[in-house]
């Protein structure tokens, strides 16, 4: 993913420390010395991928909630169940969703967390990731003193515990207490733009000018958000944001599916990030993100999994097939989008939107990377190596993922957390919460069971 978009073969990548020192082909490096040297012949050596947007607080509801619109679908099903989970199930929650990540090749990740979102947890949550061995983010959930949008529409809840002052003041302690040298920080993240308080937003964007950081939410989602705000406000989100001086570098939007001409051009113009998750709005019935106009425009997009609960797995490579085919079917255009512009998204698009010095294997860059094993059936043969990665990979033909020079996934297994006891330990939870919640894990469509 260098400037020329070069496939070496029989290549090789040296690392010095937490970054990339050299990339050639392994004739051209054979008088590097190295301490240690990983054999991957038979294999694709790739920049690590990058998801710009889950939940992984939402992994204990696998398989849960379904069938609903999304508004429904939060006040009625996740929300409810989110407002029990304890700290610790938060963590145990996101190790899971760490431990799946690596698994599937992913090296950094903008995780929105607001169940719970007290700053010992979001400490505890931005540590998870961290001992699973990745980098990123930490969207802090934040809802503030409830809209007219959130109040007229039955979504101002449990989560709706603290005014807008207090959510902020509560941001900034969870980012002024993050460690230097943290391989995850933390940003403010209001829920959602189209019933977020206005002074949220505004708010948001200050405290992220001020310490240096970027702020990220949910913004038109759903083919009924524009409406709505409009309904309450005379605008619809992306203008708003764009009227009051909020679109920039600085803002990270997920989903942002349903915009017009303007509000596509003004994203691009500011330089805004969109995290594109097209799998979850494919769950959700939501839409199709208009990706070329977007990337054309000059916004800076790159791919989400979404939570575990809107999607049910965090695999960046069925996210990268699904980007490709929706645009295709949706315009009816088999050009419509390439396996290149998927492979650009999930590494070059996610660092840019996280700010990571990553996403390509070039010298200087993080040592951030990912090796796909090619000895399975479903990827022999083997002839254009972007298209396979796009529509032949799975997460699970991963062997490898090495985040800032560490070697955090090996022979497809983790090397700093014990995956069977930690999957053990989350089915425990996960049954005890939903029993908790009233949620009967048993039921099938239609009443069956």
């Amino acid at each position: 993913m260098d400037p020329g978009r070069r496939v070496l073969h029989d290549g090789a990548v040296a690392i010095s420390g937490d970054r990339i020192a050299a990339v050639a082909t392994a004739p051209e490096m054979v008088r590097t010395s190295a301490r240690r040297v990983l054999d991957c012949r038979g294999s694709i050596v790739l920049p690590g991928l990058v998801d710009t947007h889950t939940h992984s607080y939402q992994t204990f509801a696998r398989s849960l909630g379904e069938g609903r619109a999304l508004w429904s679908w939060l006040a009625g099903f996740l929300w409810p169940y989110a407002s029990r989970l304890t700290a610790e199930d938060a963590r145990v929650a996101t190790l899971l969703a760490a431990a799946e990540a690596a698994l599937a090749g992913t090296t950094a990740v903008l995780d929105h967390h607001y169940a719970p979102a007290d700053p010992a947890t979001v400490q505890l949550v931005a540590d998870a990731w961290e001992e699973v061995g990745l980098r990123g983010v930490v969207a802090r959930g934040m809802a503030g003193t409830p809209s007219p949008v959130a109040t007229r529409h039955g979504l101002a809840g449990e989560l709706f515990a603290h005014d807008t002052p207090t959510e902020l003041a509560l941001t900034r302690a969870c980012i002024e207490d993050r460690l230097p040298g943290s391989r995850v920080r933390v940003w403010g993240g209001p829920h959602n733009v189209a019933y977020a308080d206005q002074a949220l937003l505004r708010g948001a964007d200050e405290l992220a000018a001020e310490t240096g950081t970027r702020w990220h939410a949910h913004c038109a989602s759903t083919v009924g958000d524009p409406a709505t705000y409009r309904a309450a406000y005379g605008t619809t989100p992306v203008a708003w944001l764009h009227r009051q001086g909020l679109l920039g570098p600085r803002a990270t939007l997920a989903h942002a599916i349903h915009l017009d001409d303007a509000e596509v051009a003004a994203l691009g113009e500011a330089g805004a990030g969109v995290a594109h998750c097209p799998v979850s709005n494919q769950y959700g019935a939501d839409g199709v993100l208009r990706l070329a106009a977007l990337r054309a425009a000059g916004a800076v997009v790159g791919l989400g999994t979404d939570g575990a609960a809107y999607n049910h797995r965090q695999d960046l490579f069925e996210c990268m097939k699904q980007a490709v085919l929706l645009q295709r079917i949706s315009t009816l255009d088999p050009a419509a989008a390439s396996s290149a512009d998927a492979l650009e998204l999930v590494t070059l698009g996610g660092a840019r939107l996280l700010g990571l010095d990553a996403g390509a294997l070039v010298p200087g860059l993080l040592a951030d990377v990912t090796v796909v094993g090619l000895g399975a059936p479903h990827l022999t043969p083997h002839h254009d190596t972007t298209a396979l990665l796009t529509y032949a990979v799975r997460g699970a033909d991963v062997t490898t993922t090495i985040v800032g020079g560490e070697i955090v996934v090996e022979r497809g297994r983790c090397t700093r957390v014990d995956v069977e006891a930690l999957c053990a330990e989350a089915t425990g939870r996960a049954r005890a919460l939903a029993r908790s919640a009233g949620i009967d894990t048993t039921a099938r469509p239609g009443g069956t069971r």
